[in-house]
């Protein structure tokens, strides 16, 4: 998560950076850089936001297959029919 975070910043602040030695100063150089941040990160860095959504999908997995077994054991009878 943090990998990716920073760098979606970096990938911002670069473009900033360009925009400013291109002479785009003041409250308009964040603006466009934000602006281009955005799609550019959608393709720039699709690897990194892929690891991440599998890291959190493993996550997630992992807690519901804790959730069943403590769930089975604290309760054996849960899944059987009653007589």
């Amino acid at each position: 998560m943090w990998l990716y975070t920073a760098l979606r910043f970096g990938l911002f602040f670069a473009l900033w950076g360009i925009l400013f030695l291109l002479g785009v100063h003041g409250f308009l150089g964040p603006i466009i850089a934000l602006v281009l941040s955005v799609p550019l990160s959608l393709v720039l860095l699709a690897k990194p936001r892929a690891r991440f959504t599998r890291q959190l999908e493993l996550r997630v997995e992992a807690r519901k297959a804790q959730r069943e077994f403590l769930h089975t054991e604290l309760d054996p009878d849960a899944g059987r029919d009653a007589p």
